[in-house]
């Protein structure tokens, strides 16, 4: 008998085992993912301590401005004030509390994006509201999941504010509700809700569009929409040449010479971005700007400066050459030449180079 009930419980063990392997697995194989979360009562960092114990992810955590507001302090009249400021305007960056600069600014290496917010009265924290304002258009073509935080009122309302905040996602599922009454069980919770979520799959390479100015190939991760659909159909018969010039410090832009769907809505463009405008402009930030874009995508690892530097900032007629492969420019070099030494693209050794791109020790700089 001893015997049987052993076996049995070796049985049990395995199966769960297995069971929680392929819970893992499901998450695991899923594109990089962010957690982003706000927490004032800190509910929802512990949610998040129990959802990051079950998933890799990188975490960051947004925080406000003013940290000396006590949101339920005079019958709730502070908290209430933010959210009805909001409300009024909702377009308005100004209606927005401030927050404290994030840590992790580009989400372009991030495929999946979990948020954590609490509720306020029925509707999202106002700090959270102001990430996603700010922080959205770079979230267009993901996936999206919501985690909502609250004493006791139903998350319709902050579901809401998600929708209207985050366009142009995939959610991934329906948001999980965690409310005083369950908050001690969020572990499992969690561990039961992840297996729902349409994460998207790890890629080896994601859409791409390369872009070349003076020689010099770029990437640009595209988002998914039908503007994206229509350029990368146009092409596929051939590479697209248009000439750009420098607008507002902030942009080099020009006419596409065709045109393609809009599904505009109010960006915050932000260095790297690539930006359809008015249907037939291509628009490519070096700086920031707010309007009513559609967003196409964003260029591949270059900081402010380095873009400045790539874009030519500052000059007109620039000639930029769309494609869908990256045998149009040089992307990397390897030589028998000095180490240490700059070269020009065109293989002449520079002697204290100042301001330009360049090929050092077998890879592109831009100085």
């Amino acid at each position: 008998m001893k015997q049987i009930m052993m076996l049995l419980a070796a049985m049990l063990l395995t199966a769960c085992s297995k069971d929680d392997e392929v819970k893992a697995a499901t998450v695991q194989e899923a594109g990089k993912t962010l957690v982003v979360y706000y927490s004032y009562t800190n509910n929802c960092h512990e949610i998040v301590t129990s959802l990051t114990s079950q998933i890799q992810a990188d975490v960051m955590r947004i925080e406000p401005a003013d940290k000396t507001q006590k949101y339920e302090a005079n019958g709730y009249a502070i908290g209430t004030a933010l959210l009805n400021a909001i409300k009024a305007a909702p377009n308005d960056a100004a209606s927005y509390p401030s927050i404290d600069p994030v840590s992790i600014t580009d989400l372009s290496q991030y495929q999946n994006i979990i948020i954590v917010t609490p509720l306020w009265w029925s509707q999202m924290a106002a700090i959270m509201q102001t990430y996603l304002f700010n922080y959205s258009s770079q979230m267009a073509g993901k996936h999206v999941a919501l985690i909502v935080s609250s004493h006791s009122s139903g998350i319709n309302g902050v579901v809401a504010d998600a929708e209207r905040l985050v366009k142009n996602v995939t959610w991934m599922g329906d948001a999980l509700w965690i409310n005083a009454s369950n908050h001690g069980n969020r572990a499992s919770l969690i561990q039961n809700w992840l297996p729902t979520l349409n994460f998207a799959e790890k890629q080896t390479t994601m859409d791409k569009m390369y872009i070349t100015i003076g020689g010099v190939t770029q990437p640009a991760t595209l988002v998914d929409n039908a503007a994206t659909q229509a350029l990368v159909e146009r092409l596929k018969d051939g590479a697209v040449t248009v000439t750009l010039n420098s607008s507002g410090d902030f942009e080099i832009w020009g006419v596409l010479g065709f045109s393609l769907p809009i599904s505009n809505e109010q960006i915050n463009a932000q260095p790297g971005d690539v930006i359809l405008y008015n249907g037939s402009n291509i628009c490519i930030f070096y700086g920031t700007n707010s309007w009513s874009y559609t967003r196409l995508g964003k260029i591949d690892g270059l900081s402010e400066s380095e873009l400045r530097t790539y874009l030519k900032a500052g000059e007109s007629n620039i000639r930029v050459t769309l494609s869908l492969n990256n045998a149009t420019g040089i992307s990397n070099v390897r030589s028998n030449a000095e180490s240490g030494a700059y070269y020009s693209l065109n293989g002449q050794r520079v002697e204290n180079p100042s301001k330009g791109i360049f090929i050092r020790n077998g890879k592109k700089v831009i100085l």
